[in-house]
């Protein structure tokens, strides 16, 4: 068993020809000399993107334009949609999605050309969106600080994902961006059970800590928001309203959620690591996963595979439902201003803002 990781094993990319592979004779060697088969560091590569924001195009997603700093994530969520993203950079899906992270050290400078051009109309820019922006590289990048030191300087609208108290670093930049109406913090929740959280996401907080985290910037008034996500039928399903209690008393204002998606690669990866994890629930939970998906792991088409179907997937929207109406009915996020945007903040004509 790999510890401290969410996949198990190296997965093949799908668009590389060569195949890597563990074998059997040695690791047997290295079981009987004593020798780590894998070292199982993290590693950090840096690049240089010629754009860092980025367009969604897709539908059901929630937002127009994101930003990742870092492609790849240490948090190691098993379940993770965008492990995918990784085979585009020639890596594999599986623990190099968590051990190989792609730093964009240009990302700062890059964002500050962006919102400076003529071209740009200010709109809510999301980080994350596809991996963590507070996740363990940021301290010691500094990445997402530095890009929110951009956004408060030309007084731009940013959304924040994330599941790491480490956002609580920059509470001065989220308090002078809260002051506008600039800024929006969502907090991903996925278990109170510290057992299944430990497994599903091994090298994220704690959700005491997350809760913490809601309760410290809600007391800060920034606002903030909730995704019980990824909701996992037979594993977390039974926690929402839980989740929604729990959030909603440290302060979210609301919450959202989406159905587990194992696309791609992540079907197999997600197969191996139940049948590992959890050998006793893994064929329920996968079969409550495909009652989900008319038969299958994994449905493609837009707004069914962030929701699903069928009568489990009802039963999950209902009791969502229900969640939000008991917890959260009186509870509201202002949209974000656009009005304050300055595009020549750092220029000289900054001077007569």
């Amino acid at each position: 068993m790999m510890k401290g990781r969410g996949a198990q094993n190296k997965t093949h990319n799908r668009f590389e020809s060569l195949l890597y592979e563990m074998r059997d004779d040695f690791l047997e060697y290295c079981r009987l000399e004593g020798e780590p088969a894998d070292a199982n560091k993290t590693q950090y590569q840096t690049i240089f993107p010629k754009s860092i924001v980025n367009r969604v195009t897709s539908p059901d997603v929630g937002m127009e334009f994101s930003l990742n700093p870092y492609q790849g994530c240490e948090h190691g969520c098993v379940y993770c949609y965008a492990r995918n993203t990784h085979e585009y950079w020639g890596y594999g899906a599986g623990l190099d999605f968590e051990r190989v992270i792609l730093v964009k050290k240009n990302a700062p400078e890059l964002l500050a050309k962006k919102l400076q051009s003529r071209h740009w109309k200010p709109k809510t820019i999301v980080l994350s969106g596809n991996t963590d922006c507070y996740q363990p590289a940021e301290q010691k990048f500094g990445l997402t600080r530095a890009c929110l030191e951009v956004f408060a300087k030309h007084r731009h609208p940013v959304a924040i994902i994330t599941k790491n108290a480490l956002v609580l670093r920059d509470l001065d930049l989220l308090q002078e961006l809260a002051q506008r109406n600039l800024v929006r913090v969502i907090i991903s929740v996925t278990s109170l059970d510290e057992t299944t959280r430990r497994i599903l996401e091994p090298r994220t907080v704690s959700s005491q800590k997350r809760l913490k985290t809601l309760q410290t910037l809600s007391e800060h008034h920034i606002p903030a928001f909730t995704m019980l996500a990824p909701i996992i039928p037979g594993i977390n399903s039974h926690e929402i309203m839980d989740l929604a209690r729990a959030t909603a008393a440290h302060g979210a204002q609301g919450c959202g959620f989406t159905l587990v998606r194992l696309n791609g690669a992540i079907g197999s990866i997600f197969t191996d690591w139940l049948h590992t994890r959890l050998p006793d629930k893994a064929e329920k939970v996968l079969s409550l996963i495909k009652q989900c998906r008319g038969g299958k792991l994994n449905a493609s088409t837009f707004g069914d595979r962030m929701k699903g179907h069928g009568p489990m997937a009802v039963q999950i929207h209902r009791m969502m439902a229900l969640a939000k109406t008991k917890y959260f009915q009186d509870k509201k996020l202002p949209d974000l201003e656009t009005g304050h945007y300055l595009r020549n903040r750092g220029n000289q004509l900054s001077f007569f803002d």
